[in-house]
């Protein structure tokens, strides 16, 4: 397709390029003035190369030859005398005929090749031409014009190709990845960022999405924090809602009993069941020490309830831990002797601590019950027994010796840490507490043997208040099976070592001593009234007991009549 077009588009500009020749031909050709040599010399010598043009001119009488252009000019003549006359046209096609002129190809058998050729008669002369260009050179510019086109068209898809996959690859990178940056978003993944840049539409948009990414990971970091803080709220309203609910449910059960027997007697004497002063006195005796014993328990969950909120106000003073202990330890000593148990204390004689008295005694108080309450013989099945590890200098003087009965509770009191700190222990024989339920015992209303606790009268809060009280001092505090019983212990202050100094977290130079002597005082009127309370319990006791033997008695000698 080329090559037709291409050819026929050559000897159209060939045909044109003679038609030029043959009127500049003219115009230098006159029957006047004849040949202008000089123009065929120079001018015509360049169109002769520059075109590939032979020309040849001869008198209108063929006689002599004007002008010869080319070393095949007698061929020429020749072959235009011919023509003038008609012949050696047999093999020509015409391709256009003009007024004075032929235009047509002609194969050469010479050159064996095709030329394109112009004769007739120069109208300013009458003067026969005839001009010539080969053919061959037009084919071979159409081949090579085809094969530089073909290689231009190659180089150019070559380039076209490379340039296209470059702009490809710059237009679908960005792109690619825009589609995993917004993927990985999808999934809630805003690490990734857009990094290709670039200022046009696509980078912008890889900004707008980075930008987006920022926003929303700020947005759903807020909603996890606002859920957490949710989920947070809903299980602390729930936890309280199940220590309420435990709570009233525990405090009903407490009160249940004494309530009931309160009922029950306050029934029998409105009946007059009690037909008698002793019994009357009996009924109201068991009236007034349940509702002491439900006093008693509101009294504590009012004290725990300050403690927990932080109502109750902690003062820290120095006083002499050892006087407190050696105190209580008396007080207590009735006690003991009711459950066939020693009651000591080892330790020093002075030891200075930094608390709140009241607060340090209500915990020993606490501490001492439960030992009282929970004391038993020691497990035979265990060799060992309960050493304190320092000397007892005062080795509880006035006190039984821990030796000489098989229960024993021991309250001991010694330095650690360096002097920095004093752990106190109350130890009793017994029982050890099983494993799963030691850190449950400070809990409120949790009982290790909910029998044995209803029979003494326990509530189940006493340990809860240590536990509150150690908390407000930022003090630690625990218990420990032991290979004959149970430990529980607490730590306090060691002020022993700065009589003029501070206690920790008071400024320098607050003087605490007139409060250490007034709160010393407070300690032995109180220690003297409780005492006095209980040898007053003790002789109500024996008392009623005396009075229950009696009834007895009294009640089989009316059987055995009936």
């Amino acid at each position: 397709m080329n090559n037709a077009y291409l050819t026929r588009f050559y000897e159209m500009r060939l045909r044109f390029t003679l038609k030029k020749a043959y009127h500049e031909v003219d115009a230098h050709v006159s029957s006047e003035n004849g040949v202008d040599r000089e123009y065929f010399e120079n001018e015509f010598r360049s169109l002769e190369r520059s075109g590939n043009i032979a020309l040849v001119i001869s008198d209108p009488e063929f006689d002599a030859v004007i002008e010869v252009s080319r070393e095949d000019d007698q061929v020429m003549a020749a072959r235009l005398n011919a023509y003038s006359m008609g012949l050696d046209q047999a093999d020509c096609v015409i391709l256009e005929q003009g007024e004075g002129y032929v235009i047509q190809k002609k194969p050469d058998g010479k050159y064996q090749m095709d030329f394109l050729e112009m004769w007739g008669v120069l109208p300013s002369s009458n003067y026969h031409f005839m001009m010539r260009i080969p053919m061959d050179s037009i084919r071979m510019s159409v081949k090579i014009s085809n094969e530089f086109i073909l290689y231009t068209i190659l180089l150019t898809a070559l380039i076209g190709i490379v340039l296209i996959a470059w702009l490809s690859r710059r237009i679908a990178r960005p792109v690619k990845e825009l589609t995993r940056l917004s993927e990985r978003m999808a999934n809630l993944d805003f690490d990734a960022k857009y990094t290709s840049g670039g200022k046009n539409e696509i980078g912008q948009l890889g900004e707008n999405f980075n930008q987006m990414s920022e926003a929303l990971e700020k947005a759903i970091s807020e909603l996890k924090t606002a859920n957490n803080e949710l989920q947070k709220n809903l299980e602390e309203k729930t936890k309280i809602d199940d220590m309420r609910r435990e709570f009233l449910s525990n405090v009903s059960h407490e009160l249940k009993t004494p309530l009931a027997l309160i009922q029950g007697y306050a029934e029998g004497l409105q009946d007059s069941v009690a037909d008698d002063p002793e019994s009357r006195d009996y009924y109201c005796e068991v009236i007034v020490d349940e509702a002491a014993k439900m006093n008693a328990l509101v009294q504590k969950l009012l004290t725990l309830n300050q403690l927990e909120f932080g109502e109750d106000e902690v003062t820290m003073v120095r006083f002499d831990l050892a006087e407190l202990i050696r105190g209580k330890v008396g007080a207590s000593k009735i006690l003991a002797d009711q459950k066939c148990a020693s009651l000591s204390y080892e330790g020093p004689e002075k030891l200075e601590a930094w608390g709140d008295e009241f607060k340090v005694e209500e915990v020993l108080t606490n501490y001492l019950s439960n030992a009282i309450n929970h004391v038993d013989d020691a497990d035979s099945g265990h060799s060992g027994s309960h050493q304190p590890s320092m000397p007892s200098p005062a080795a509880s003087e006035g006190f039984p010796q821990a030796g000489e009965c098989v229960r024993r509770i021991v309250v001991s009191a010694r330095l650690e840490d360096a002097a920095e700190k004093i752990r106190v222990s109350v130890f009793n024989t017994g029982s050890h507490i099983p494993e799963e339920d030691l850190d449950q015992v400070w809990e409120k209303f949790f009982k290790v043997d909910k029998a044995r606790t209803r029979e003494y009268g326990g509530s189940g809060v006493g340990l809860s208040i240590v536990r509150a009280i150690m908390e407000s001092f930022h003090q630690q505090f625990g218990v420990r099976n032991l290979d004959d019983g149970v430990e529980f212990w607490f730590e306090l202050d060691y002020a022993g070592a700065k009589e003029q100094g501070s206690m920790p977290g008071q400024p320098e130079g607050r003087n605490t001593d007139g409060a250490f002597s007034s709160r010393s005082e407070d300690r032995r009127e109180r220690r003297a009234r409780e005492a006095a309370e209980k040898e007053t319990l003790k002789r109500m006791k024996k008392e009623m007991q005396k009075e229950d033997e009696a009834l007895d008695a009294e009640w089989v000698s009316t059987s055995d009549r009936e």
